[in-house]
């Protein structure tokens, strides 16, 4: 993320993860199996690999939504034993609730934190101006385009102040231009509320975009990790390309 800020990145606020010796079976087998991997506190991390890789199960498993066959997965040095509101989790599809207003919706992360209706609302219309929705607070997402939805979502997912937010392709589905408008979005939330990101692409240059590093999954584990420099010229950046596709 430093690569495309023009100010000093903010204090990290964000939750340290460490993942050692991990294993996860799926269909009969293992498909991550002795993976370690370490995540500083407010970085932004991304994970690329050919499909079928084991990014998602991985980003499933530091959620707390899958437990690891072996290995240990901890956060802050505690043991991840389950979902915590701490953890964000951000799909591909916006998983809105159809029933909630946008305004609603951005509340449920609120609610779940237990604070008081009247402050979950002040607070859910400060994250609708923030995503730029400014009028649409009560719009339920049939209503809204893919591009608002999502960004509903993010707001959602931030809203509850979690530590580290895990986001699983969240823009794969959408058209360029809006999936350049929500990086610069997830940017520019990201600087004003610092936390861990760990972010899942299939896009390289999405990938050169977010990351402070990339990790390169393959046989089960994290085959090579890769800084990104900041400030990054295109040349980088193509430099940069070039080296990871040599590496998936």
């Amino acid at each position: 993320m430093t690569a495309t800020a023009t100010t000093a990145a903010p204090t990290a606020t964000g939750m340290r993860l460490r993942l050692h010796d991990i294993r996860i079976d799926y269909g009969g087998g293992a498909v991550i199996d002795g993976l370690d991997l370490e995540i500083a506190a407010g970085e932004i991390l991304v994970l690329v690999g050919k499909s079928g890789c084991g990014k998602s199960t991985l980003l499933r498993a530091i959620a707390g939504l899958r437990a690891p066959s072996a290995g240990r997965i901890l956060a802050d040095d505690a043991p991840v034993a389950g979902p915590s509101a701490d953890r964000a989790l951000v799909f591909q599809d916006d998983a809105l609730l159809p029933w909630r207003t946008a305004r609603r919706n951005i509340e449920l992360a609120l609610s779940l934190r237990g604070i008081a209706r009247a402050q979950r609302r002040a607070t859910a219309l400060r994250w609708v101006r923030e995503i730029g929705l400014e009028g649409f607070a009560d719009y339920l997402p049939r209503d809204l385009s893919g591009g608002m939805r999502q960004r509903v979502q993010l707001a959602r997912s931030l809203a509850g102040s979690p530590r580290a937010v895990l986001m699983d392709e969240p823009f794969g589905a959408l058209d360029t231009q809006t999936r350049a408008t929500m990086q610069r979005l997830l940017i520019d939330t990201w600087r004003a509320h610092p936390t861990t990101i760990v972010f899942v692409t299939h896009d390289l240059d999405e990938a050169l975009l977010l990351g402070d590093r990339i990790a390169v999954i393959g046989g089960g584990a994290v085959r090579d990790l890769v800084e990104v420099p900041a400030p990054r010229t295109p040349l980088d950046r193509a430099a940069l390309k070039a080296e990871l596709l040599e590496k998936l």
